[in-house]
């Protein structure tokens, strides 16, 4: 089941809010630009915004199984899984493993409420 840090998981909730509260982007329209790509133009108009750094320097510190997990923890939170399909999760999120995954986080609205929620659902929280 969950082996990844809970102190590392609270660390990512903690700067993605800080990260998350700061003055909302406005994409600009750029004729012939992907539409789908918003949430990666985000990241790159902030690619010097120092809680993006340090969530990308801490999660791409860890090891890719933990990457994983912290995505399916992520994923648990949203709702999209059960504590109970952990194993199907993991699965699933093997093989959607990037080499991008903090961006990928960061990019996800609420992904603080999500990692959070995650947590408790496997009865930790960032107050112990």
């Amino acid at each position: 089941m969950l082996e990844l840090n809970h102190e590392t998981v609270c660390f990512v909730i903690a700067k993605a809010r800080e990260f998350q509260a700061k003055e909302e982007v406005v994409i600009p329209e750029v004729p012939g630009s992907p539409g789908d790509d918003w949430a990666l133009q985000v990241l790159a108009d902030h690619g010097d915004d120092w809680c993006l750094q340090e969530v990308r320097d801490i999660v791409d510190d860890m090891e890719p199984i933990q990457q994983v997990e912290l995505v399916v923890l992520m994923w648990i939170g949203r709702g999209d899984f059960d504590v109970d399909e952990w194993d199907d999760a993991i699965v699933e999120g093997k093989g959607a493993w990037t080499p991008r995954t903090a961006d990928y986080l960061m990019s996800t609205p609420l992904v603080a409420d999500y990692l959070e929620e995650g947590l408790a659902a496997f009865g930790h929280s960032c107050n112990e």
